[in-house]
């Protein structure tokens, strides 16, 4: 009983801390305004929302919109505000500062298929 209630707890802690890494790797990736190291982290549709409309692209369509929107903001820091996650999930708020503003950022990710994936950003001046 005990050997299993010890395996649960490793397993728990070791997916935990995965997603913790991986929070803070697409933390760090927003704060640089990478946009090759956000696109790594999507999930094959990603729901973006930006100026108040909302729209589901593929992998790829997220990709140039990320790069796109990064050339045009040039980022200057990523200050997260709060993050929380449970059961593989995580999400993360927190002010985007670039050149043309500073936007509301939220994005939600989540453990799918052994990697974590995000699935919804938005973006709000």
């Amino acid at each position: 009983m005990m050997k299993t209630f010890f395996l649960a707890l490793t397993f728990f802690l070791s997916t935990t801390a995965f997603s913790q890494s991986a929070a803070s790797e697409i933390i760090q990736a927003f704060r640089s305004g990478n946009a090759g190291k956000v696109s790594a982290y999507f999930d094959n549709l990603l729901e973006i929302t930006f100026d108040k409309t909302n729209k589901e692209y593929s992998k790829s369509e997220a990709a140039a919109f990320i790069s796109g929107f990064f050339s045009d903001n040039s980022v200057r820091d990523f200050k997260v505000l709060h993050q929380s996650g449970s059961s593989g999930s995580f999400y993360c708020i927190g002010n985007l500062i670039t050149s043309s503003g500073t936007y509301r950022t939220t994005f939600f990710a989540k453990e799918k298929g052994g990697r974590t994936v995000l699935q919804e950003i938005r973006f709000e001046k």
